[in-house]
């Protein structure tokens, strides 16, 4: 791939010690922990190309037909949707507009059914949803294509396809067998790559084979939150930043939503909050566990060794259990790496980052020289039951979240359809429409909990319990 900027050493040696032309530490004393850098940028790699927007400053409305709470894709899908279809929309965001996990997620796109194996699926769900489901998986990545064309926007959409690595011989198997499942049932088309193979899809001797879902895709999600959001301006929505929802109050006919700059009364009410859903409505903040997600982003690579380590330029992943995920950027020879957010608490130390890069190295050692520029972190929205939700809660607001780290194309999808939902549209029907949602037993425990039960997984992945 031609980034269209000439190759160049990105690093040089002063006074015996590695550096690259910027003061940035190479991935390997990253790896290490004893990087010492001075302009590591803490802000997602994505914002460079789509800086985050205050948003709009005219005063909020009194009224709106719908008022959506979070302006990640969820929120920005189901404002276009209801705007497309006649409505007023106003949407919510506590910070600037896209500053949670849309503009912060690694910008890969499948079919929103990695959590279960087909057959785990079938005996959660019994076969007839499960089918529904995994059908309607395939949707969303059909949907959020769709989207993208029509509304065009420039977001680097490329049906790329996913290269998943096994990490075992024994992982290898059970994959194949899953993906003749996943055609049978659900007409998804793959093909297996055995270990002799490989590096014809990745420049890693890391690896037992894999699979490659072709029809998988890839954008850079801050322009496709760009686009969505100037789509929604131009239709007369409005994406309002520092506006958090301080309470939500029914009157009987409708809502009223309280703001630090306002308060709007409306027909319906949407939170799409994610991750970053709190304490605001609690039957939503019990059902959700924040789950931290930690991204590095390289300086440029040398084009033969980019060319040798990711020949087919697909978006990648494995099968640990405390899964790593990485792609090219778009038009830039550069890596984007991601996986769960490390242990240190300050996500401004380059220690925060460290077992991101010792992932990426154990992959790719050829990159021990590579300059790190940017790292950053989120948070996803898990479920008990690993499975996205949207209905409506007890008190009548509609809701779509817990999309469990696969949320480009359920998060779009969701937001549709729960705008089709507010609005009565035939269309609005989905396969998840009636499945329970259950609350996590002892939820501040389980908050808790998620980095011990990380830490007991990456055990077992190292030691191949």
């Amino acid at each position: 791939m031609d980034s269209g900027r000439e190759a160049r050493n990105p690093v040089e040696k002063e006074e015996g010690v590695t550096k690259n032309e910027e003061g940035l530490s190479m991935a390997s004393q990253l790896a290490e922990g004893r990087a010492k850098t001075t302009g590591l940028s803490y802000q997602p790699y994505w914002w460079d190309a789509a800086p985050r927007r205050q948003g709009s400053s005219a005063a909020l409305p009194q009224t709106a037909d719908v008022v959506i709470v979070g302006s990640g894709f969820t929120g920005l899908s189901a404002a276009l949707t209801l705007l497309r279809n006649g409505r007023s929309a106003l949407v919510l965001e506590r910070n600037v507009p896209g500053f949670g996990a849309s503009t912060r997620n690694g910008g890969q796109i499948g079919s929103g059914n990695q959590k279960f194996r087909v057959k785990r699926l079938i005996e959660l769900r019994g076969r007839k949803k499960a089918e529904a489901m995994l059908r309607e998986g395939v949707r969303m990545l059909d949907y959020i294509e769709q989207l993208v064309s029509t509304e065009k926007i420039d977001c680097h959409f490329r049906r790329c396809g996913r290269f998943r690595a096994a990490v075992r011989p024994e992982h290898y198997d059970a994959m194949a067998r899953d993906m003749d499942d996943l055609r049978e049932i659900a007409g998804v088309e793959s093909f297996m790559v055995p270990r002799a193979e490989q590096h014809s899809e990745i420049g890693s001797d890391a690896f037992y084979g894999g699979s490659v879902l072709p029809g998988d895709a890839s954008l850079h999600p801050a322009l496709y939150h760009a686009g969505l959001a100037s789509r929604i301006e131009e239709l007369g929505g409005q994406v309002a930043g520092n506006a958090a929802a301080e309470a939500i109050v029914s009157t009987g006919a409708g809502f009223t939503v309280k703001t630090p700059r306002g308060t709007v009364a409306c027909n319906d009410v949407i939170i799409a909050t994610n991750g970053y859903t709190d304490g605001l409505v609690p039957e939503l903040g019990r059902r959700i566990v924040p789950i931290g997600s930690g991204l590095i982003a390289t300086g440029e690579i040398p084009e033969a060794t980019f060319s040798r380590l990711m020949p087919k330029n697909r978006v990648y992943g494995n099968t640990n259990r405390v899964f790593y995920y990485f792609r090219a950027a778009p038009g830039e020879r550069r890596v984007i790496w991601g996986g769960r957010v490390g242990r240190i608490a300050n996500n401004t130390s380059p220690l925060a980052f460290r077992h991101l890069a010792r992932d990426m190295l154990h992959v790719f050692p050829d990159l021990a020289d590579v300059p790190v520029t940017h790292g950053w972190d989120g948070m996803i929205g898990y479920t008990y039951d690993e499975v996205p939700h949207l209905g409506r809660t007890a008190m009548g607001l509609h809701y779509a979240i817990g999309y469990c780290g696969t949320g480009v194309s359920r998060a779009t999808y969701f937001g549709h359809k729960i705008a089709l939902q507010v609005i009565g549209h035939r269309d609005g029907k989905t396969a998840f429409d009636d499945l329970a949602f259950p609350s996590f037993p002892v939820h501040p425990i389980a908050k808790r909990a998620v980095p011990v039960v990380e830490t007991w997984y990456r055990f077992r992945d190292a030691t191949k319990l």
